[in-house]
């Protein structure tokens, strides 16, 4: 009997331990356990007997149970039992109810107990991946200390304590090298349940690693005075971090470059010496992509935010200062503004803004018929095109110095005729490349917009249906580490990705594709998604 008792006793403490070892709760191991002793018990009653095992989680005392399912014919004598048989042993048993009958304790045998050992590994295994995926789901963006633990192919295996995560190589910081045991501390940039198990990603390379790194660093950071508006990163070379401070007498560029630069230097160093610009971040675009480009200076700076792109000009010797070696630096500012960035000398865009104004003169000298000194004139009013002119308020035209109303009159009657005929050649090329007429005619397209759809085989409505937004309005991608464009068919007409859109999906409703409550619907379902994200 002692013996007995002891070999309860000593089951519980091993569940104990293993629920201690793995960090996991005790309940899921004795669950195991149970799982583990009815397998066993199959083995001896037969695998088709539905068996249930209870483990005592004070006592260790084991029992055993069989399961017979009441049912009006018996397919399986193993599983189930007779309603009349069962009544005998419960009044009040119904088909699909299960009786329970008291089985004799087992002696295991070695196979047997093999077997058990195998479910419970099992078991516990994946309670304690379960319980790592728990834990760090939650955690992902923040930073995490790790001692390395292997390094397999490249890939750096760290342990948590509680778990294993790993960096790849693409998320290291170049020409650092990792040995077995060296502390590490990374960002938590993701975490995976996969089929081997939970996958925790950390990495060095991550922007947010370096905004984490400043918010240890500097309390201001922490506490959300100041606050990092933006990272770009050239893992382990350059980086630029836009901050901005909620209170007026903070700077926040001193407060995050410290007394002698200390809290700084104290995110260099984990960084392995990447140079980092502290920009102060501002709600007006042209301002903070001219402190972005800092330490080189900006004399002018033309905005399109339509189109998301900048230009940005520089006194001729600053040039070189403003690309950086190899273009880094007008590539991280243009990461850390999310505007694309030309940049140009002052020569190189006295040369582009003579040419603009040739180039419109010859077009109102051409178009309207009209001398160099009247073209001049109308293009230093500020008009750049045709269209402007034929549909302007005749007392705009005619309030210019030097011209009055009959001229404005007269100016105004050349460009309407100068249109017609431009409309009349644009279609006669639309018809000529086989552009249907109800593509044509489509609301929000003019023929200058068909002519190029046209010329890019797009012919019909079911051509225009099969286009992506991005086919329309151009898109730009990562190539090299270069961001590389790609030009829209529409792109030039500086058609918006919410109009490409609403055009693509008329031509998908006229086409048939789509119906109009189908489209009502994804509206409706958008809308109501925008407004759930508000609120």
């Amino acid at each position: 009997m002692n013996a007995v008792s002891a070999n309860r006793l000593e089951l519980i403490q091993i569940a104990d331990a293993v629920a201690r070892e793995k960090s996991i709760d005790k309940s899921l191991v004795i669950e195991a356990m149970e799982d583990a002793l009815a397998r066993a018990a199959r083995s001896r009653y037969g695998h088709e007997t539905n068996i249930k095992a209870e483990i005592n989680p004070k006592t260790g005392e084991t029992r055993l149970w069989r399961l017979l399912e009441v049912v009006e014919e018996i397919e399986n004598d193993s599983a189930q039992i007779l309603l009349s048989e069962a009544r005998h042993k419960n009044p009040a048993a119904n088909v699909g109810d299960f009786i329970s009958e008291p089985l004799p304790p087992i002696d295991f045998g070695r196979v047997a107990a093999m077997a058990a050992k195998q479910v419970i590994t099992q078991k516990v295994r994946e309670a304690e991946r379960d319980r790592q995926y728990e834990d760090y789901k939650d955690r992902v963006g923040e930073i995490v200390n790790g001692i390395v633990k292997r390094v397999e192919y490249g890939h750096v295996i760290v342990d948590l304590g509680r778990a294993e995560a790993v960096i790849r190589r693409d998320q290291q910081l170049p020409r650092e090298a990792y040995r077995n045991g060296d502390r590490v501390r990374a960002y938590i940039m993701d975490a995976r349940r996969e089929p081997r198990g939970p996958q925790i990603f950390l990495s060095r390379s991550h922007p947010q690693f370096m905004a984490k790194l400043f918010e240890q660093e500097v309390p201001e950071v922490y506490d959300g005075v100041i606050e990092i508006k933006a990272v770009a990163r050239d893992p382990g070379s350059r980086a630029k971090i836009g901050v901005y401070s909620k209170d007026n007498s903070i700077d926040p560029v001193g407060a995050c470059v410290g007394m002698r630069g200390s809290r700084v230097q104290a995110v260099v160093n984990e960084l392995g010496g990447e140079k980092i610009d502290i920009v102060p971040w501002s709600p007006d675009a042209a301002t903070f992509v001219v402190n972005a480009l800092a330490p080189a200076e900006v004399t002018k700076v033309v905005l399109d935010e339509d189109s998301e792109r900048i230009e940005v000009v520089v006194p001729d010797e600053q040039l070189s200062l403003a690309i950086g070696r190899r273009g880094q630096n007008v590539r991280l500012a243009a990461q850390l503004t999310g505007f694309e960035i030309d940049i140009m000398t002052e020569e190189e865009e006295s040369a582009k803004r003579q040419e603009e104004f040739r180039h419109r003169s010859e077009l109102f000298m051409t178009g309207l018929d009209v001398d160099d000194m009247m073209a001049g004139l109308l293009v230093s009013e500020g008009f750049a095109k045709i269209e402007e002119i034929a549909y302007v308020e005749i007392e705009e035209l005619a309030d210019i110095e030097g011209m009055d109303e009959e001229t404005a009159q007269e100016l105004q009657t050349r460009a309407a005729e100068y249109l017609e005929e431009e409309a009349r050649k644009l279609d006669a090329r639309r018809k000529e490349l086989g552009v249907s007429d109800d593509v044509a005619n489509m609301e929000g397209l003019d023929l200058k917009m068909v002519v190029a759809l046209g010329e890019n085989d797009v012919k019909s409505m079911e051509d225009l249906a099969g286009c992506a937004t991005d086919d329309l309005t151009g898109w730009t991608e990562r190539v090299d580490g270069e961001r590389k464009h790609y030009d829209g068919i529409l792109e030039k007409f500086k058609i918006s990705a919410e109009d490409a859109e609403s055009l693509i999906m008329r031509a998908r409703v006229a086409a048939g594709w789509v119906n109009e409550e189908d489209l009502r619907t994804e509206e409706e379902t958008e809308e109501e998604a925008a407004a759930g994200e508000t609120a």
